[in-house]
């Protein structure tokens, strides 16, 4: 979001004001400062007509209309902020503002969930093998799921997630991903690409990447369709302590019989038809930058073998239960089944 249009100066004039409010459609916000984009106030529409029926005219300083103490979210807690509270209160758009009250971001809770300070990588490397003659002269994550190729699904949930630089890994007809997104900038992010020679696995691929400047890595599948909340997984991660964490799958199987507790040879007890719980790989991950120096450039790793050798190593590898939706799309089964839920999840 291009933030300084919501910026308005100590002496604008009510008539200037309401242009400016015209031009901004539903984020119909302003923050009045000074010289210093140290936040004064807000102001709305909403705020004028209150002050002209309090007598205000067009020759009334901006400052007798706003609101004084505006809700704001300080910039070192935006990533831990849970926006749902500021929906819940109606509010449209948040200042972000550093330790001196500078105004260094705003937030559209209309199109963001959250601000998490990360860089995200998307695999779309693979061939679709599963799903020919669909991928013969099209990328797999480029088949479309409703409206939108499956890996526009994923891109457009981690932008409103306020993700601001995405890394997609491509291969097999990646020219065409790299036609489809472009640099990203119409869609108020920044892509870029890795490109592989030979598939590298999950993990390889990220050998190739010259520098992340975030602390902290999200990594997924292109392939998946998923109402994951980034937001929580974020905070999951952060407050588990962990070096890694992978995004899981609840699984159960229910044994169809009694099944016996036996102890040397001796029946000691039995559960009739129990259900066992187990969790599954869900083809998203997030870890701490530092944990690329594992990766030899240009080497084959896949994720499994990468959680490996972090347990190996004595680092933290957790997990987070997926409650919501998930869908792998790698069988042509699985595409006809996304077909028909797209209709009915809210992505």
């Amino acid at each position: 979001m291009k933030f300084k249009q919501h910026l308005i100066p100590l002496n604008i004039t009510v008539k200037d004001t309401l242009a400016r409010l015209n031009t901004l459609g539903a984020d119909a916000v302003l923050f009045v400062t000074d010289d210093s984009f140290k936040l004064i106030g807000s102001l709305t529409d909403g705020d004028i007509r209150r002050g002209f029926l309090k007598g205000y005219d067009f020759n009334t300083s901006i400052l007798e209309f706003i609101q004084a103490s505006p809700v704001f979210i300080r910039k070192e807690e935006l990533s831990r902020t849970d926006f749902e509270e500021f929906r819940q209160r109606n509010l449209k758009i948040l200042p972000i503002l550093d330790e001196n009250n500078i105004i260094c971001d705003i937030i559209s809770l209309r199109l963001h969930h959250a601000r998490l300070p990360l860089e995200a990588f998307i695999m779309a490397g693979g061939k679709g093998e599963r799903l020919l003659p669909l991928t013969e002269k099209c990328p797999k994550p480029l088949l479309k799921v409703g409206d939108k190729p499956i890996i526009e699904h994923n891109v457009d949930r981690l932008i409103k997630y306020g993700i601001e630089k995405i890394v997609i890994s491509i291969r097999y007809l990646g020219d065409q991903i790299k036609a489809h997104f472009g640099d990203g900038a119409n869609r108020d992010t920044h892509i870029t690409y890795i490109e592989e020679n030979e598939p590298l696995g999950t993990f390889g691929a990220l050998s190739l990447v010259d520098e992340v400047k975030t602390d902290h890595v999200l990594l997924m599948n292109s392939d998946l369709l998923t109402n994951i909340d980034f937001a929580d997984f974020y905070r999951s991660y952060l407050n588990a302590n962990a070096d890694f964490m992978v995004a899981s799958i609840p699984y159960q199987v229910q044994v169809p019989y009694a099944v016996l507790q036996i102890n040397e040879g001796e029946v000691v007890s039995f559960d009739e038809k129990p259900t066992f719980s187990y969790y599954s790989n869900g083809g998203i991950y997030m870890f701490k930058t530092s944990l690329l120096s594992y990766l030899e450039k240009g080497k084959f790793f896949n994720a499994t073998d990468f959680m490996e050798l972090l347990i190996r190593e004595k680092k933290k590898v957790s997990h987070y239960p997926i409650l919501g939706y998930w869908l792998d799309i790698g069988k042509p089964q699985d595409y006809e089944k996304a077909q028909e839920d797209i209709k009915h999840i809210n992505l």
